[in-house]
C-alpha cells in the first residue's frame, strides 16, 4: 500500500473530536450566532494547535456554521432573514415529502417507533430541558428520514440539519410553541398511522411554515422597531 495513503489516526481523532465539540458548542448555544470567536482563546480552552482548530473550523465553515471573515477571523454564522425564509421553504418540501414517503413505505416499526419519539417529546422532564428536548426531536427526524424511503430527500434533510437546529431553538423558545408543536407532530403521526400520504405531507409543511413564522417574529423582536 503507499505509504502516503495512511492518514495519522491520532491527529485525525483530534480533528474530528475539535470539530464535534465546537459543532456541539454552537448547536447548543454556547456560542450565539454572529459572535467573534477567538482563534488563541479556541486553543488554550480545547488544548489543540492552531492549525487543529483552523482545520476544524474550515469543516464547520462548510457546514454552515461558521464564517470566516478576512481580516478579522472566525464568527458564528449569523442567519439573514431571507437565509430563514429560503431555508424553511426547502424545509417544507423536504419534510413533506418524507412524511408522504413514511406513510407509504415505513414499516410497523418505524410507525412504532416515530410514535414512541414523540411521547418522549411530551415527557414534562423533557420540555423543560432545551438540549434534551432538540436532541430528541432531532431523534424523531431522524426515524422519519429512515423510513421515508427517498434516499436523496433525507440526505438532503441531514445537510440541513445543523442549521436548522440553531433555528429550530429559536423556534422552541417561544411563549406556548411546544404544546403547539406536540399537536401538530402528533396530527402529522396520526396521519402517517392511517396510511393518508396526502394528509401527512399537507401538515408536514404546515408545521414547517408555523415554525418559521415563529423565528421570524422572534428575530423581529430582536431586532426592536425599524429606525
Amino acid at each position: 500500500m503507499n505509504q502516503m495513503l495512511r492518514v495519522p489516526r491520532e491527529e485525525t481523532s483530534l480533528r474530528l473530536r475539535t470539530t464535534q465539540t465546537l459543532r456541539t458548542a454552537i448547536l447548543d448555544g454556547v456560542f450565539a450566532p454572529g459572535q467573534k470567536l477567538s482563534e488563541r482563546e479556541l486553543c488554550e480552552s480545547l488544548d489543540v494547535s492552531r492549525s487543529c482548530l483552523r482545520e476544524s473550523l474550515q469543516h464547520l465553515q462548510a457546514e454552515g456554521l461558521i464564517t470566516i471573515v478576512p481580516h478579522r477571523g472566525p464568527e458564528v454564522t449569523d442567519i439573514s432573514v431571507q437565509e430563514v425564509r429560503d431555508i424553511y421553504e426547502v424545509r417544507a418540501s423536504l419534510e413533506g415529502l418524507a412524511s408522504r414517503g413514511f406513510a407509504l413505505h415505513a414499516s410497523a416499526g418505524q410507525r412504532a417507533a416515530l410514535r414512541a419519539k414523540l411521547g418522549e417529546l411530551a415527557v414534562p422532564a423533557v420540555a423543560s430541558d432545551k438540549v434534551a428536548l432538540l436532541a430528541i426531536k432531532n431523534q424523531f427526524y431522524d426515524i422519519l428520514i429512515e423510513g421515508c424511503g427517498n434516499l436523496v430527500a433525507g440526505q438532503m434533510l441531514r445537510q440541513l440539519n445543523n442549521r436548522v437546529t440553531v433555528l429550530r431553538r429559536i423556534s422552541m423558545s417561544q411563549p406556548g410553541r411546544l404544546p403547539q408543536t406536540l399537536a401538530e407532530l402528533d396530527a402529522i403521526v396520526a396521519a402517517i398511522e392511517q396510511g393518508d400520504a396526502d394528509q401527512a405531507a399537507r401538515l408536514s409543511a404546515e408545521h414547517v411554515q408555523k415554525a418559521s413564522q415563529g423565528v421570524l417574529r422572534a428575530m423581529a423582536e430582536k431586532a426592536g422597531p425599524a429606525s
